[in-house]
């Protein structure tokens, strides 16, 4: 009868361990690590992500993805997400291993990734011709306005919680701006970020101006749910605030960082 009674715990704590094992999840720190590359997800939206003369990667966050890079001592390799909406398939199935765009932090992504302590303060603010902006000074006046958002993004998000829902959605913020600037949209809603790097004088877009802000926000890193990846970078985050490195880069590219 003993010996039936410790087969049966052997074969429960069996059982236990390999539920428990089986369920550990990988290190993603190790992944990169041994790929010898952080594989980052962007779209081309300057000031964040966008390309110098030379046609490299540059501006705030490709920078400072290339700072934490550094000090995990691998490479970055940028991907364009061509569908901003399916960001976190592509975390998931590793074709990415973050999200750095400016990415709003929203339920959603916390949701669906392990997001990065805030970094930078944001804003989904309205963009159209700049001689129409003194009209529209509330988000009640802004109903009947044509408006584009990017696909699944905060704009898109911050049109909804207003009562607009019928907006054309395009692939990415720079393409919401062109419909303005053609006239196939009245408005556009764009992180304040990118709203007036690229309208006003002096830009590719003078005729457009920044209107009224419809949230505030901060923007995160997202990385693949319960990744070790996130408390690392998190880590290096804080001392590259504390010597001044990211204050300098913020400086640079005319951002505000959080907290």
């Amino acid at each position: 009868m003993k010996k039936v009674i410790a087969l049966i715990l052997a074969l429960v704590l069996a059982a236990a361990c390999f539920a428990g094992c089986g369920s550990k999840k990988d290190s993603d720190l190790a992944y990169v690590k041994d790929n010898g590359k952080l594989i980052v997800g962007i779209t081309d939206y300057a000031p964040m992500d966008y390309k110098d003369e030379s046609g490299n990667w540059t501006g705030f966050d490709a920078e400072f993805a290339q700072l934490v890079a550094k000090e995990l001592g691998v490479e970055v390799e940028f991907f364009v997400l061509s569908d901003w909406e399916q960001k976190f398939y592509e975390l998931e199935t590793k074709n990415i291993d973050a999200v750095w765009n400016g990415m709003t932090i929203t339920e959603e992504a916390k949701l669906n990734a392990s997001v990065s302590d805030p970094y930078v303060i944001n804003a989904q603010v309205v963009v159209m011709k700049a001689d129409a902006v003194g009209s529209y000074t509330s988000p009640e006046s802004l109903k009947g306005l044509r408006f584009a958002v990017e696909n699944g993004s905060a704009g898109a998000l911050a049109l909804d919680d207003i009562g607009i829902t019928d907006y054309v959605a395009v692939q990415d913020q720079t393409s919401a701006v062109m419909e303005v600037a053609a006239g196939t949209s009245d408005a556009c809603v764009i992180d304040i970020t990118m709203a007036y790097a690229m309208t006003g004088p002096g830009t590719s877009y003078a005729d457009l101006g920044v209107g009224i802000s419809l949230t505030s926000e901060e923007y995160g890193i997202a990385f693949r749910k319960d990744s070790d990846l996130t408390a690392k970078v998190n880590e290096i985050m804080k001392k590259l605030i504390a010597d001044g490195t990211l204050p300098a880069l913020a400086e640079k590219y005319g951002l505000t960082l959080a907290g």
